[in-house]
């Protein structure tokens, strides 16, 4: 069974850092990209970083470049996003995705194949 399992969210003040977890089963892991998304309240879910694991490659939006991130630990199945200062409008529920990989559009919820649950981030002002 694929299990995606992200942790690590919380309240957190602006200018401050939370480190997300995605731990990953169930498939074989060297073989995806891992994909970090987020949706805000009304708004349309949106692609933040991802990785290979297969060679270390990442994408980062715009939005968080300079401030997140991405990072694996293949031996533990285990994407991290560390995320530093953060701002009120990175609140968002936190989701990972893995896609198997090959040549895709890292930001687009559609090449994924798995999902997470999600982790609530807050930022407040």
């Amino acid at each position: 069974e694929v299990q995606l399992v992200e942790s690590g969210g919380g309240l957190v003040q602006a200018g401050g850092s939370l480190r997300l977890s995605c731990a990953a089963s169930g498939f074989t892991f060297d073989d995806y990209a891992i994909g970090w998304f987020r949706q805000a309240p009304g708004k349309e879910r949106e692609g933040v970083s991802c990785i290979s694991s297969s060679d270390g490659s990442t994408y980062y939006a715009d939005s968080v470049k300079g401030r997140f991130t991405i990072s694996s630990d293949n031996a533990k199945n285990t994407v991290y996003l560390q995320m530093n200062s953060l701002k009120p409008e990175d609140t968002a529920v936190y989701y990972c995705a893995a896609a198997l990989w090959r040549p895709l559009s890292p930001g687009s919820v559609n090449e994924y194949d798995y999902w997470g649950q999600g982790t609530q981030v807050t930022v407040s002002s």
